[in-house]
């Protein structure tokens, strides 16, 4: 096992690694708890900051801490956990394979071996699909429309986006820089693939308590601090239910308040779109509604606060009408993020842009 193998765990040699020297995984989930570790440090890191952290000073630590922290994953089993460490490997391999290429690294003169671009490539089978495009032309590299689409797909901004491209006889051009981002990608849908596994009972049970760390992470996570996106449709029941009594007129208790106003403010809604779609409630006058939203939120409080998870919810009575997607996950922002992820994003209208054509 190589340093290169652990610093890319995710590339084919470093499997053939792991599978030539015969490790038996529910031996080193048994007996090495230093693997263990270095696992349940990936994958909470995935949660909380998006990446996998440091890597191990022992390549052989670090090399098979990947596979548990897939085993992890699996046993977890939530989409949004999936969804952030594909990400958040994917996110620390385009720091590394950056840093491998960049001209001036301190990496360049180090004795390990590093990764190529070419080598990259082919590793994800876009040899053919990437190539430079010449002293005279205005990008370095020229790369397949289907190539791209497909890399490109979950890329933020609308630059990504092929209308705002140039298309030159089937092929998109783009710098290195970008060449890596599409590489980035790559390295998420393979991180992502086979997720979740199939896991034997005898390495599931020796991996109890770090799947109860994790979830409880995952409970306390507010996953959908990125997302600004409004669509009540595809809220999870407890919250319609909430937001359905709040315009009903009803009276909420304190815990149910706090449920609906939290998760609202969590996903982007602003005191004021709240106060408005809070105003038809006799129940809620205009200044209390303002103020317990910005305690909420954190503009009027040190702490900013997040959702309540579904244990929780379930403890105050305020879980309702659970569904099928409702048994997969432990909060009601990673229920809203699937359907999210899941919907056609062209077909998402944002209620505030719908208020906003109706006035």
């Amino acid at each position: 096992m190589e340093p290169h193998h652990a610093r890319y765990p995710f590339l084919g040699a470093a499997r053939e690694a792991v599978e030539a020297a015969d490790v038996d995984l529910a031996t080193v989930v048994s007996r090495d708890d230093v693997v263990v570790e270095r696992a349940l440090a990936r994958v909470e890191r995935a949660v909380t900051d998006g990446d996998v952290g440091e890597a191990h000073r022992r390549p052989r630590v670090e090399l098979l801490s990947y596979p548990v922290a897939r085993v992890l994953v699996s046993l977890v089993d939530e989409h949004i956990l999936t969804r952030k460490y594909a990400r958040a490997e994917a996110a620390t391999a385009h720091d590394r394979f950056v840093a491998d290429l960049t001209e001036g690294s301190d990496l360049k003169s180090s004795d390990r071996e590093r990764l190529t671009l070419d080598a990259l490539l082919a590793e994800f089978d876009l040899t053919e699909a990437v190539r430079e495009a010449g002293p005279d032309a205005e990008a370095e590299y020229l790369v397949a429309v289907g190539a791209y689409l497909d890399l490109a797909a979950d890329q933020w901004g609308d630059e990504w986006r092929l209308v705002n491209r140039p298309l030159r006889a089937g092929e998109v051009p783009l710098s290195e820089a970008e060449i890596l981002v599409l590489l980035q990608q790559a390295v998420r849908q393979r991180v992502a693939e086979g997720l979740p596994l199939s896991v034997p009972e005898a390495i599931a049970g020796e991996l109890d308590d770090e799947r109860e760390q994790i979830r409880e992470a995952l409970a306390e996570l507010d996953v959908l601090r990125d997302i600004d996106t409004v669509v009540p449709e595809l809220f999870p029941p407890c919250m319609r239910a909430l937001l359905d009594r709040v315009q009903k007129g009803e009276h909420l208790a304190h815990h149910s308040r706090f449920a609906i106003a939290s998760f609202l403010t969590s996903i982007g809604m602003s005191t004021d779109d709240i106060v408005e779609l809070f105003e038809v409630n006799p129940g809620f006058g205009e200044e209390a509604t303002r103020y317990q939203v910005d305690h909420i939120r954190g503009s009027t409080s040190p702490t900013q606060y997040s959702p309540p998870s579904c244990a929780t919810m379930q403890s105050y009575g305020d879980c309702v009408n659970m569904d099928d997607l409702c048994e997969t996950i432990s909060h009601p922002l990673g229920y809203y993020e699937q359907t999210l992820d899941d919907a056609d994003e062209d077909e998402l209208v944002d209620w505030r842009e719908q208020q906003a054509q109706e006035s």
